[in-house]
């Protein structure tokens, strides 16, 4: 029986753009790829283990012609719209109590930010789970099974009690790896308000 649902955020409630992201970013560093130091930094920034300004300052360093303001608006343009339906659906989702209520997002500070400053009602988002975690908030991220080990341990959960739902496949396979149910959602063809009736075997056990 699913007693706990642990949600990603990115292209499950809120909109990404992942391809014009990169594409924007490759022309402004005039690459044709990351290099390793780039990934690295960027890992190290999601899970919170350098600042913001260290961030920033690895790019200035690299990229010297390119400003803090272009390196910032570059990194934010992934994040599109968060549609209402979505929310109410978890709000309506939250009021019910019928199930644990978990959000685990690989993100950071700058990111998350900018988030809050566009979408009005992130608070009352954030207010319908449980609990809330932010990779750069718990310095662990997805898909380390490290991260999910931490949620089952801080709520003292069984995995197999547990759904995870995530559009991203290495995620779901790592969580599986566990014994978590998962949900591989494709943002193109899925939207979050189908939970129940694509995963409706998982909910009749």
């Amino acid at each position: 029986m699913i007693k706990t649902i642990i949600f990603d955020f990115g292209d499950v409630f809120i909109n990404l753009d992942k391809e014009a992201a990169m594409q924007h970013a490759l022309q402004l560093f005039n690459t044709d790829t990351f290099s390793e130091d780039m990934i690295a930094t960027n890992n190290l920034y999601e899970k919170g283990l350098i600042s913001t300004a260290l961030f920033i300052k690895f790019y200035k360093d690299s990229f010297p012609n390119i400003s803090e303001t272009e390196i910032i608006n570059t990194w934010n343009i992934i994040i599109k719209d968060f549609p209402t339906h979505r929310l109410g659906f978890i709000k309506t989702l939250s009021e019910k109590k019928k199930y644990r209520l978990i959000l685990l997002s690989n993100t950071n500070e700058l990111h998350i930010n900018y988030v809050k400053e566009q979408i009005e009602f992130y608070e009352e988002f954030k207010n319908c789970f449980d609990v809330f975690y932010l990779s750069h908030e718990i310095h662990l991220n997805k898909p380390n099974l490290e991260i999910f080990e931490f949620v089952l341990s801080k709520n003292n959960l069984l995995a197999e009690e547990c759904l995870f739902l995530d559009d991203t496949k290495e995620h779901t396979i790592a969580a599986a790896q566990l014994g978590i149910n998962t949900w591989n959602l494709n943002p193109k063809t899925q939207d979050v308000t189908q939970l129940f009736k694509i995963n409706k075997e998982l909910f009749l056990k």
